[in-house]
């Protein structure tokens, strides 16, 4: 990724999580995959399931601290409480819907319960940010879903205006 900026926030959306009754697991996960891919790590954090909570959290990674690339994991599910893709999508100035497809799509050939995943992308300002589901096993799984991508995408919401090849 030359000349595109590589940081980091990872924000964790579990009311266990921000109460101190689980170990933020997925998150360090996340944390340590990006950083073995150059990515710098400018913030982390663990918030509830409360629509305030995580709006403030996204505004904080992409508005404030200038994250190139937001990470949440957790509350992308059915469960009543799962509101991340709603607060993200509202938070969002564009979403890419690519992505998260792609994401269920590969889930998809290994547990049929991918298909109630409501994880959306977005771009806003100059950060991607990416739902991924509260799991290890499952945010490293979508991770590696669209990685390859990360670049390319990541460049051009940073203003790289050359040609797209093939």
């Amino acid at each position: 990724m030359s000349g595109c900026r590589q940081t980091l926030a990872v924000i964790t959306v579990s009311d266990k999580g921000s109460r101190g009754e689980r170990e933020d697991l997925a998150g360090a996960a996340l944390w340590e995959r990006l950083h073995r891919e150059g990515f710098t790590g400018v913030w982390r954090i663990v918030v509830p399931d409360e629509p305030a909570a995580i709006q403030e959290a996204l505004e904080e990674a992409a508005d404030r601290r200038g994250a190139a690339l937001v990470i949440t994991t957790g509350g992308t599910g059915v469960s009543p409480r799962d509101v991340t893709p709603e607060v993200t999508a509202a938070f969002c100035d564009r979403l890419i819907p690519g992505m998260a497809e792609a994401m269920r799509l590969e889930s998809l050939k290994k547990t049929p319960h991918a298909m109630l995943s409501r994880a959306v992308v977005g771009i806003r300002g100059q950060s991607l940010i990416v739902n991924l589901p509260g799991s290890v096993k499952g945010c490293l799984e979508n991770l590696e879903a669209v990685l390859p991508a990360l670049p390319h995408a990541m460049a051009k919401i940073q203003g790289d205006t050359a040609d797209c090849g093939g």
